[in-house]
C-alpha cells in the first residue's frame, strides 16, 4: 500500500496494525469496529440478535477505558448500589473491593448487599445523612466507581449529593459509562467487576486518609430507671440482638426506622431489606411475610405506627403460616418522616392498642406474643423473653415513644427533601 505525501514527497509504506491472532478474524475486527465508531448498541429493528461478538469486544473496551481511568487517580473508591442484587454481582464486587484496596461504601438501598465485614469498608454512602466520615471520603474523592447505584431525591437527599459525573464510572447491569466519555453497552456488570478485579492497580490512599479522620462514636448516656424509652436506645439493644440471635434479616420501613436501621452493623450472612425506590409506606409488614416465608431464621423489623396502620392485617397471614418474626413496632402517634417533608394535621393519626390487636389477630391460634414497653428495662426483658422463651412464637413489641424522638439524620433529609420538594419548576 502507498500514499502520497501531499506535497510530491516519495511514496511511503503505511503503518499496517497486525492484530493478535485472538482478535485476527473477520467479526473480531467488525465488532471492534463498531465500538470504536460508537455504534449504539440499541437497535432500531426488534430480532433475536446474537450480541455475543459485541459483547466480548464492548467489554474489553470498558475495561480499558476504566483502568485508564481508575489508574491515575490519586484516591479513588468503591460504592455499591441496590442494581448488584438484579445482576447477581455481589461476589464479584466483593472480589474487586479485595483486589483494589479502595475504600467501600454501600448506598442506603445496597445496605446488605455486600458484606459490612469486609477489611476496608466505611459505611453507607448517603450524602449529607451518611455513615460518619464515609461521605467525607467519597465526595472528596478524585475517581468513584459506582456498580448499580439509583439516583433520585431521596437516595441523593433532594438532589444535593457533592458527586460530579467526570469523575464517576458507573456500571449499571448491562452498561459502563466513564465520566463524561464513552458508554459502553452490552457489558454484563459481574463479567466486567471479575475482570477488572483481575487488572485494577491495588491503592489503598482512600482508605488510608479514612483512618486518618475516623473518631469512634461516643457511648449514649445511661438510662435512669423507669425513665421514657429513647428511640437510640432501642436501637442499641436491637444492635446486640442481631449480634448475639441467630437473625436472618433486618427489614425497615419507609420513616425513622430507615436512619436508624443504616447505623446497624450486619453480622456476616445478615440480610437487609428496606423500600426506597418509592418510599412506601406500609410497605415492610407484607414483605416481612414474603420474606420470613422464605429464610430459615428469624427476621427482625422495625415499623412506624403509621405504616402499620395500612397493612396490619398481614400479621394473620403470619401467625397462620407459622413464622416466628420479632416486630418492633415504634409508636410515636403520627407520621413523622412526612412532618419533617411536609408538616400538617393530616400527620397525626388516631392512635391504636396495637398489643390488643394483635392478640385479637392471633385469637388463640397459632403462636404468637406481644407486649408493650415504655423504659429500657422492660425493652431489655422484652428481647430477652423473645429470643428465649418465645423463641418459637412471632413476637410482637410496641415500643411506645415521644413523637419529637427521631434521629438528626431524618432531621437533616427532610429539610433538604423538603426544599427540593417545593423548588420552583424547571422551564426547560
Amino acid at each position: 500500500m502507498e500514499s502520497n505525501g501531499g506535497g510530491g514527497g516519495s511514496p511511503k509504506e503505511a503503518a499496517v496494525v497486525v492484530p493478535s491472532s485472538g482478535d485476527a478474524t473477520l467479526g473480531g475486527h467488525l465488532a471492534r469496529r463498531l465500538v470504536q465508531v460508537g455504534v449504539s448498541d440499541v437497535f432500531a429493528v426488534p430480532g433475536d440478535f446474537n450480541l455475543t461478538l459485541l459483547d466480548h469486544a464492548s467489554l474489553h473496551a470498558a475495561l480499558d477505558a476504566t483502568l485508564a481511568f481508575l489508574d491515575k487517580a490519586v484516591k479513588p473508591v468503591l460504592v455499591a448500589g441496590p442494581k448488584l442484587r438484579v445482576a447477581k454481582a455481589g461476589g464479584a464486587f466483593v472480589d474487586l473491593a479485595d483486589a483494589s484496596g479502595y475504600a467501600v461504601a454501600a448506598m442506603p438501598s445496597a445496605k446488605g448487599l455486600v458484606p459490612e465485614t469486609l477489611p476496608r469498608f466505611i459505611g453507607t454512602y448517603w450524602g449529607a445523612v451518611s455513615t460518619a466520615f464515609c461521605a467525607e471520603i467519597v465526595e472528596s474523592a478524585d475517581a468513584y466507581l459506582f456498580a448499580g447505584p439509583i439516583f433520585n431525591d431521596y437516595s441523593s437527599v433532594g438532589y444535593s449529593c457533592l458527586l460530579k459525573k467526570e469523575k464517576a464510572v458507573v456500571v449499571q447491569p448491562d452498561r459502563v459509562t466513564v465520566g463524561n466519555g464513552p458508554a459502553f453497552g452490552c457489558v454484563m456488570m459481574r463479567d466486567f467487576l471479575s475482570e477488572l478485579a483481575k487488572r485494577v492497580r491495588k491503592n489503598t490512599t482512600a482508605f488510608d486518609n479514612y483512618k486518618r479522620i475516623f473518631v469512634p462514636e461516643g457511648q449514649l448516656p445511661e438510662c435512669e430507671a423507669g425513665e421514657a424509652l429513647r428511640v437510640n436506645v432501642l436501637f442499641k439493644h436491637i444492635q446486640r440482638m442481631i449480634g448475639g440471635a441467630e437473625i436472618g434479616a433486618v427489614m425497615a420501613e419507609t420513616g425513622d426506622s430507615w436512619f436508624n436501621c443504616q447505623k446497624l452493623r450486619l453480622p456476616e450472612g445478615c440480610g437487609y431489606e428496606f423500600q426506597m425506590q418509592y418510599g412506601s409506606i406500609g410497605w415492610s409488614v407484607g414483605a416481612l411475610l414474603g420474606y420470613a416465608q422464605a429464610v430459615q431464621k428469624r427476621v427482625v423489623a422495625c415499623i412506624g405506627d403509621g405504616s402499620f396502620q395500612v397493612t396490619a392485617q398481614d400479621v394473620s397471614t403470619m401467625l397462620r403460616c407459622g413464622q416466628r418474626s420479632i416486630i418492633f413496632l415504634i409508636n410515636n402517634g403520627g407520621y413523622t418522616i412526612e412532618v419533617e417533608i411536609h408538616d400538617g394535621p393530616y400527620n397525626v393519626i388516631k392512635n391504636w392498642d396495637y398489643v390488643g390487636l394483635v392478640n385479637a389477630i392471633h385469637n388463640g391460634e397459632g403462636r404468637c406474643w406481644a407486649t408493650r414497653v415504655r423504659c429500657e428495662e422492660e425493652l431489655e426483658a422484652a428481647i430477652a423473653t423473645a429470643t428465649g422463651d418465645k423463641a418459637d412464637s412471632l413476637c410482637f413489641i410496641e415500643v411506645v415513644a415521644h413523637k419529637d424522638d427521631t434521629s438528626k439524620e431524618l432531621l437533616e433529609w427532610g429539610s433538604r427533601v423538603s426544599a427540593a420538594n417545593s423548588r420552583p419548576p424547571n422551564p426547560q
